[in-house]
Order: C-alpha cells, then sequence, then structure tokens
C-alpha cells in the first residue's frame, strides 16, 4: 500500500491522469478505426497511408463524389478528369478495375467494407461498393458545342430549368444513345454534373459535350446564328414534331425541353422558332420530360436529322 506522501503526490497524480487519458484516445481510435475498414490498396504493393475523405461539410463531400460502377468506371477512363481523385472501394471492385487498367490515374486509394461506404453517399444511395472523390466537369463552351456541328448534321437538346437528377441523367443516357450532338442548360438552375445525376447518368457524362450557360435565351440566339432552328416542346402546340421535321427538314436543329411543373419560361419560348407537340391520341397528357426527349430525339434519328 502506498503511503500518505505517495497518494498525495502532484507528480504522481499527474502521470496517473496522462496514462489514463492515452488509454482513453487510443479506445477511442481503436473504434473509430474499426468502424470503416481503412486497410490501404496498392495496385503496386507499395502501402500507402489510408486517407479520410477530404470534406469541409457533408453536403460539399457529397457534391464532390461519384459512386456506382458505370459512373465511376467511365470517369476513371476519362482523360479530362484532372480533379484531385481519392477513391474507396470494396476489395473486389479494385481487383476489377486493376483488371482493366483502370488505376493508373488513381493514386489514392482505400479498401473499405461495402457498409462503409454508405458515408459517403447521400442515404438510401446505391453506391455498388465504390465511390470517387473528384472534381465535377465543367462542360465546354456553346462555341466548342457549334464547332461539333459544322461537319454535318446536328440535334441539340436545351434543358430549361429541368432539376431532377432522374430526369438529366436519362437525357443525358438518349443524347449519347441516339446520337446528339450535345446538352445545354442553365447553370444556376440545374444541379451540379455529379453525384445522384452521374449515377443516372451511367457514365454518360464523360462522354457527352454538356455546356452551363448563364443565360438560355442568348444561347439560342447564338446557336440560330450558327444555322439551327429551335423548335420548343409544348403540349399545347397546334403541329407535331414530326410534321414540322417533315416541313423544315433542318440540317441542324434545337430541341427545347421545360420543367415538368412550369414548362419553358417565356423568354425562352419566345426564343423559339416554333412550338411543336408529341401527339399523344391515348387522352394522357403528361409525359415525362426524359421521355418526351427520348421520342423527340427518335422523330430526328428516323427523318436522318443525326
Amino acid at each position: 500500500m502506498s503511503s500518505f506522501s505517495e497518494r498525495n503526490d502532484p507528480n504522481r497524480k499527474a502521470s496517473k491522469k496522462i496514462a489514463s487519458n492515452k488509454q482513453s484516445r487510443q479506445k477511442k481510435s481503436f473504434s473509430k478505426a474499426s468502424e470503416p475498414d481503412r486497410k490501404p490498396y496498392s495496385p503496386h504493393g507499395v502501402p500507402s497511408k489510408p486517407p479520410a475523405m477530404h470534406r469541409d461539410s457533408k453536403k460539399s463531400s457529397l457534391i464532390d463524389c461519384l459512386w456506382g460502377v458505370h459512373a465511376v468506371e467511365a470517369a476513371l477512363n476519362n482523360p479530362d478528369r484532372t480533379g484531385y481523385k481519392r477513391l474507396y472501394a470494396t476489395e473486389a471492385r479494385l481487383e476489377t478495375l486493376e483488371a482493366k487498367g483502370l488505376l493508373q490515374n488513381t493514386t489514392k486509394i482505400t479498401i473499405c467494407l461495402n457498409d462503409a461506404l454508405n458515408q459517403y453517399v447521400p442515404s438510401g444511395a446505391v453506391h455498388q461498393g465504390i465511390v470517387l472523390q473528384t472534381e465535377a466537369l465543367e462542360g465546354v463552351s456553346l462555341e466548342a458545342l457549334t464547332d461539333l456541328s459544322l461537319s454535318g448534321r446536328s440535334v441539340i437538346i436545351v434543358l430549361d430549368q429541368v432539376t431532377d437528377v432522374q430526369n438529366i441523367g436519362a437525357i443525358f443516357r438518349s443524347c449519347l444513345a441516339f446520337g446528339a450532338t450535345g446538352i445545354v442548360f442553365h447553370d444556376r438552375h440545374t444541379p451540379p454534373i455529379q453525384g445522384a445525376l452521374a449515377k443516372a447518368a451511367a457514365g454518360s457524362i464523360e462522354s457527352l459535350p454538356f455546356v452551363r450557360a448563364t443565360n438560355l435565351s442568348r444561347a439560342l440566339e447564338k446557336l440560330s446564328q450558327a444555322g439551327f432552328i429551335s423548335y420548343g416542346l409544348d403540349g399545347e402546340a397546334t403541329i407535331g414534331l414530326h410534321q414540322a421535321l417533315d416541313a423544315d427538314k433542318p440540317d441542324r436543329l434545337v430541341l427545347v425541353l421545360g420543367s415538368e411543373g412550369d414548362g419553358m419560361r417565356r423568354l425562352v419560348r419566345e426564343h423559339c422558332d416554333q412550338l411543336v407537340k408529341i401527339p399523344m391520341p391515348g387522352g394522357f397528357e403528361s409525359l415525362n420530360v426524359s421521355h418526351a426527349a427520348s421520342l423527340a430525339l427518335y422523330e430526328s434519328l428516323v427523318r436522318n436529322l443525326i
């Protein structure tokens, strides 16, 4: 048993307190590390310190992320993705990426348990065992997009305040599938081309040129000066899209689609050369904007405009 002087020695009490705090920190550190499996991964066998995801806030971290197999693989295969990258994935996913030769440009790689990846995506998001932290694509200029149309026929989609990420992602896929030249949308009224939108687009954002325009009316004016005819899709129009295409036979076409709730804004509508509709003889006159885009692109395709 210690003596009274030993029990009341201030140096001894301080030593015990430091030891207790150290044990507490070690316990907390172990608990935090055991929640997500942060085993480092290196395709070359060189160990690296497992990085934590950089985040200023939960919102900014989600904006900086892609998830899902198609979205991430397409991003890793895109040479224009020059932003800082950190890849979080299960061991099985990393082995697949290595076999496809997609890990050369990704220096920060961490193996995670599948459930641990949930902390990097919104609640309920299906990450498929892979998350990539990288800067969002900025898109191209309107001039660059019109230059792509100089060699032949061209169809461009313009979206006026379409904000649903599933719809925008589906429109990206349809544009790439049918051979459209690109998409133009409003810079301030469109979600980042990242995250859930990229997942819905299934990698097509990496291949299809897009423009974030500050003024859609002005963009339509510039497209008109470049020789494009603009059709605004409106359910109350008096002429069908197929009829307008047969009559005008345009070589360069812009298809303008508005939001599902309010449709096109007045100024955007006024800058369209003609308002057209997709006939719906079934009597149900509510068509999802992504479906409308697909039908309009198909009509353009079968009339050899694409």
